[in-house]
Formats: structure tokens, sequence, C-alpha cells
């Protein structure tokens, strides 16, 4: 950088004068009656919003949160899952200049109470279902606002008698008043597990949505007439910045379901005329039905590498993309009609520089060699502004401007980057991400275990189910007393995807070097197990 430049306002001229305010009034005004949102649950009528009405909206709820003293830098947690109301005030936060704290529904109170107590949460919004257990784990929020129905679905009490107030009293008569765009703002935190035994809160700002609405829709084709459906969950980046806010990019249109339905993906396809989707593996028996429509306006789907032969089997175009909370968007991606091998994740995305590097040596890895995936682009713009409240994991994450990902991959022919493995510390559970440790330090409290050690163990539809090993301490139970307490202790403490679907007690743990677990043996002996359904 040339002496004398302020490097905040560097990052600042990035998106000069953009916000997420700033990029729905757009839209708002240029195209006024295009749908930006459709909603489509389980049972119940279609909802839409054009453009004009959910700036309305969101304006409407952007002064209630003012008037219920919400300020510029307050954090309010969002625990709900997929529905209008969960868009609506997470953007409203961030027209207030509030922060939207998106949790997992799936986790339990001891796990929301440190997402609240770790982001400093203020005040909260959710839904009928979740209310008693957010009430329980933030006692000292302001108030806790609940919306009427659970994602369409008849709600089994009043919010009122969950201990919440009702969310559609928040809307105010009057609109915000508004503020001046600030792109480095910060405006959602999201959660993510990695190698640690803690979530880490990621913190992303209004230049990183900015950054997110620019390249998205260029990385996957989306233009003004696409519709893009969104059944993934919308407290992860997948939904918000893969989707959404690509849409939001060109003025396109979301198409939102409470969660992904096998049973109901084609009707709602063709009847919202939806052109992209995000493909995951759990997806690929609606795309193989054997009824599925002969045409659909749905051209493409959005997933981790090329695969061969998947276009003609599935009627749709797949194009390659990796990326993860910490990178906003696609930032390895790559496109059927361009020069990709089957297999691979595309090449480096416009925006980010690339290394690949070898963990041991420090140095850059050559063709055909595996190594740890770095990424660099500027804070808080193509890469997240920071882990918050957490200087340790910022220290560990960045080296030289580098974000270190994790993620091993290998350098192949013509740049095309081929995915190898992730720190096995990390699990992947139907595409959850689950730390080892977080489980193990779990299964380690209960009275019978003397030693624990959590691994993946290979699965059909999920790609993982987490199991644990352990080595008996003297005087424990039977083996199926002792499986079915650990159980027992995991679901107190962890959301269902992290408790582990089997216990295999052994008499010792497979090591190596300075006897340290050799998790790949451990991963193997699962595998041999018998399956689980």
């Amino acid at each position: 950088m040339a002496p004398g430049l302020d490097t905040t306002a560097v990052q600042e001229m990035q998106a000069h004068g953009q916000d997420l305010p700033w990029l729905l009034s757009f839209w708002a005004e240029h195209r006024p009656e295009h749908p930006v949102l459709i909603w489509e649950p389980a049972g119940g009528p279609v909802r839409q919003w054009t453009y004009r009405e959910l700036r309305h909206d969101v304006w409407r709820f952007a002064a209630g949160l003012a008037r219920r003293g919400i300020a510029k830098g307050d954090r309010v947690l969002i625990h709900a899952d997929n529905s209008p109301e969960f868009v609506i005030s997470w953007l409203a936060c961030a027209v207030a200049g509030a922060v939207g704290v998106t949790t997992n529904t799936r986790s339990v109170a001891a796990e929301v109470r440190f997402f609240i107590e770790k982001a400093e949460c203020v005040a909260a919004i959710t839904q009928p279902r979740y209310a008693a257990v957010v009430a329980e784990a933030g006692p000292g929020l302001k108030w806790i606002a609940v919306t009427a129905d659970d994602s369409g679905e008849a709600a089994e009490a009043a919010p009122r008698a969950s201990g919440g107030d009702p969310f559609d009293g928040i809307f105010a008569e009057e609109l915000f008043a508004g503020r001046r765009a600030e792109p480095m703002l910060p405006f959602g935190i999201m959660f993510t597990s990695g190698t640690t035994n803690r979530p880490k809160a990621v913190v992303h700002t209004h230049a990183n949505a900015i950054w997110a609405s620019r390249i998205g829709p260029r990385n996957i084709d989306l233009d003004s007439h696409g519709r893009y459906l969104i059944s993934l969950p919308f407290f992860h980046v997948n939904a918000q910045s893969w989707s959404f806010f690509s849409v939001l990019g060109v003025g396109a249109t979301a198409v939102l379901m409470p969660k992904w339905s096998t049973s109901r993906f084609w009707e709602v396809v063709t009847r919202q005329k939806v052109t992209h989707f995000s493909l995951m593996p759990f997806c690929i028996p609606a795309l193989m039905a054997p009824d599925r429509p002969k045409e659909t306006d749905l051209r493409i789907g959005v997933f981790g590498a090329i695969m061969a032969d998947w276009e003609k089997n599935f009627g749709v175009g797949v194009y390659a993309a990796y990326g993860m909370t910490e990178t906003v968007i696609h930032a390895v991606n790559g496109k059927p009609y361009e020069p990709v091998l089957p297999g691979s994740m595309g090449r480096v995305a416009h925006g980010y520089e690339m290394a690949i590097v070898d963990k041991v040596t420090g140095r850059l890895c050559s063709e055909g060699e595996t190594g740890e995936l770095w990424l660099r682009g500027t804070r808080g713009v193509q890469l997240f502004l920071e882990y918050f409240d957490n200087p340790e994991a910022n220290e560990t994450a960045f080296e030289d401007g580098w974000f270190k990902t994790g993620d091993m991959v290998m350098l192949g022919p013509g740049g095309n980057v081929f995915y190898r493995d992730r720190d096995k510390d990390l699990l992947k559970v139907g595409g959850e991400n689950v730390s080892a440790r977080e489980v193990e330090e779990v299964v380690s409290t209960v009275a019978g275990v003397q030693q624990a050690q959590v691994v993946g163990k290979a699965h059909d539809w999920l790609n993982q189910v987490v199991v644990a090993f352990v080595i008996k301490a003297p005087g424990a139970p039977d083996d199926a007393v002792l499986e079915q307490q650990i159980i027992d202790a995991c679901k107190g403490r962890l959301a269902d995807f992290k408790v582990p679907r089997a216990v295999y007690p052994v008499d010792s743990f497979p090591t190596g070097t300075l006897d340290k677990v050799l998790k790949n043996k451990l991963r193997e002996m699962a595998d041999d197990k018998p399956a689980i359904k």
C-alpha cells in the first residue's frame, strides 16, 4: 500500500456508499414490482413479497427494533427455522445497524446459552417451538419476540404463553429513519465449529454482503430473471450468502421453503419456475426419481465439485463451488462449460488469491501434491472480518494476511483444485460441522468412561455420523448400559447431529509416534462395524 493511505479508508472504499439498506433500496426503486421473496410453506398459502413490499416491511420492523431500544452495534439472536419472519428480522437488524446472530435451531439450551453469552446478545427473535429453550438460555435478555406460527405450521401454544412478545407487535407504523452507509459495519454473526472445542463467532460486514452480491451471481450464472430455491437452513452461509445475496446482487427472486423436502421438491420447482438451487447429497434421490418432470426451468445445481455424467443423469448443469463461512461466498468455483476436470472444485475465484501449503515445511505445493488451502483477500470484504471476541483464534487463523482454511486440497493440471480432506477433528454430518473434541469432552464426563475418541463413520446419505470409541473405567456398567448413558449425556448438552450414533468400547486406541492416537485407524475400525441406518 502506498505510504500515507489509511488502511480502514481503503477497506471502506471497496464498497463506498454501499450496504444492505442501499442494496435493498436500489432494487425497490428499479424493480419495485418484481418478486424478491416467495414463501412456499408445507401447508397454507404461498406468499410473495416484491422488492418494494419487502423494503417497506423491513424498514417498519427496523423502526420497531429502534423503538425497543436496539441501537447500532447491538446483537440480536435470531433462533428460528426458515420463514419470512426470519428474513425480515435479519434484514431489519442490518438496516438498523444492529447485528443478527443466526443460530442452529437443533442446538440445546446449553449451546444457545453459549451463543447468547459469547455474542453478547441483548434480545432474541424466535418461534413458539424454540421459545422455552431461548428463555431458559437467555434469562438476561431484554426481550424475546416469538412468531405466531412455526414456519407455517400452527403453534401448540400462543407466543405469550411461551414467555415472549408477539413478533408482529414489533412492526412500527413508521419507517426507519435511515443512517449513512458504513460498509465495514458488522451486520451478522454465524457460529461455526472448527477443530477447537467451542464454536467460533464469525463476523460478517455489510461490505461482505455487497461482495457476495457482486461475485455470487457471476460464479453461478444467475441473472435478473433467475429464481433460486432456498431449502437449506437460513442460519447457514449457504442460504444467506451463496443464495440470498446472489439473488439481491442481480434483482432476482428467492423461493424459500421451510426445509428440504424430497416429496415437495419438484412440485415447488415446477410451480415457481426455479432455475437454481444448492445441490447436496441428500438431493440426489429427487433428481434421480423416475417420475421427475421432463421439462422444467431448473438448469443449475451448485455443488462442491464437477462430477462426471451428473448433468446427463440429473438434467441440470452442476456448478462447482467451494467456500466456508469465513470466505463469505465461493472462493473456488468451476462451470461445466469451462475446461475443468471431473472431481475438481474448479479454480480460484475472482477476487481471491490462493496458496496450497505443505503443513510441515511451509513451502508451496507443486502439482499433484496435497497441502492446506490458504486464501487471501481483504478482511471484511472478501474474507470475514474476525472471530468475535476471540483474539487467539484470529491469530491462529491468519498468517501474513492469508486465511488458513484447514482444508487439504491438491493442485491439478490446468489450475484445477481437488478437495482431498479436512482436519479430521471436524466431522461433516449431513452438511453440519461437528467438532470431535467438543463431543469427546461431553463423553468423558460419563462416570464409566476412562478415555474417549470421537470420529466420523461413513454414512450413505449423511456423509458421516458421529461415533465414539471409549476405554471403560474400572467398575463401568456393561456395554449397552454405558452406551445409553453416553448418548443420554450428549443429548442433554449437544445438538442432535452431534450425538454419537454408536459407542464402541475398546481395550486401547491405536497409536503412532509419541503415542498420538491414530484417528485414521479408528475411522477404519468404525467403517468395519455394521452400517448405521
